[in-house]
């Protein structure tokens, strides 16, 4: 006989706590993020696992892990409780004179680049919408997308993206970034290959930058020296600063400091360095009407720049 589920035994504290759980590993952590003791916080994990009739985390001296019903849990937990949080937040913006919300994460090369003109001629000619705007690797960015977690993504196009809806958005220029003192500083042009011959700086793993060069290296047979990993462009560029190798990164979004620490910027040969950006949304949920509005103006500012001389 099927178990049924029992929702009087969960509520959002529950839902939040097991979401910061999940997301953390550590039930030690998701306790903290609530503010619940860890008697109380496992208490309600117990009780919630027992009211879905599964198992829905593998506990180890390394901390939590979710099974698969706890991965399907996760994502209907994760929409009950952002649907709760979006009620709260736009019946709060109503009173203020806000009626519209936008959840929008993107790329740090978007952020840097093409995102804060856009989002200033957005929200001047819509005073009445609110974004909440995050910083987020291109993976990431997918995920909550997937997860409904955001309502907009932009991020760089080799990003698996199944589910999703995706639109060009604008095209992104890479660089070799290297000290001015570096044997490479001195050529205008430079192949991927010749770069690597020379130690790099990097971007952390699941950044969409990493997994294209390193795809370009596997693809020249070569291997690529990652001396130091970072999460930022603005620490690469301290990084390559210091002398500990050279950078793969977006002209644009580190122009103020190529001047400000000395470094230069050297033209990529390879027809991968023009790199796709992409704008998207759920495939599976109708998008709010604010973000409707904003992924409207992201299009056609992408027509407007393309049809530019």
């Amino acid at each position: 006989m099927a178990s049924t589920f029992n929702a009087a035994k969960f509520d959002f504290v529950t839902l939040r706590l097991f979401c910061a759980v999940a997301q953390s590993g550590s039930i030690t952590q998701g306790a903290q993020a609530c503010h619940l003791a860890l008697s109380a916080a496992s208490r309600r994990l117990s009780e919630f696992e027992a009211a879905t009739g599964s198992q829905l985390m593998e506990r180890s001296k390394k901390g939590v892990a979710l099974t698969p019903a706890g991965h399907l849990a996760l994502q209907h937990a994760l929409r009950l409780f952002q649907g709760f949080e979006l009620f709260n937040s736009e019946l709060s913006d109503y009173s203020r004179g806000i009626r519209g919300h936008v959840r929008l994460w993107a790329n740090m090369s978007s952020l840097t680049e093409f995102l804060p003109g856009i989002l200033s001629e957005f929200m001047a000619a819509h005073p009445d919408v609110a974004v909440e705007v995050e910083e987020q690797l291109s993976g990431d960015t997918v995920r909550a997308l997937m997860d409904g977690i955001a309502d907009l993504g932009v991020f760089a196009q080799g990003t698996p993206h199944d589910g999703l809806v995706a639109h060009p958005f604008q095209m992104d220029e890479l660089v070799v970034l290297c000290p001015l003192a570096h044997p490479l500083a001195a050529r205008q042009r430079v192949s991927f290959v010749t770069c690597l011959e020379h130690e790099f700086v990097g971007l952390n793993r699941g950044s969409s930058l990493l997994e294209l060069t390193a795809r370009a290296a596997e693809k020249a047979g070569k291997p690529m020296h990652l001396r130091v990993q970072v999460r930022s462009f603005d620490a690469m560029c301290h990084m390559i600063a210091a002398g500990l190798g050279i950078g793969i990164a977006p002209r644009a979004a580190c122009v103020s400091q190529i001047k400000t620490l000395g470094l230069t910027a050297i033209t990529l040969r390879d027809a991968w360095a023009k790199r796709q950006l992409l704008v998207a949304h759920s495939a599976r949920r109708e998008l709010p009407a604010a973000a409707q509005l904003l992924l409207t103006r992201l299009l056609h500012k992408n027509k407007t720049t393309a049809s530019k001389p």
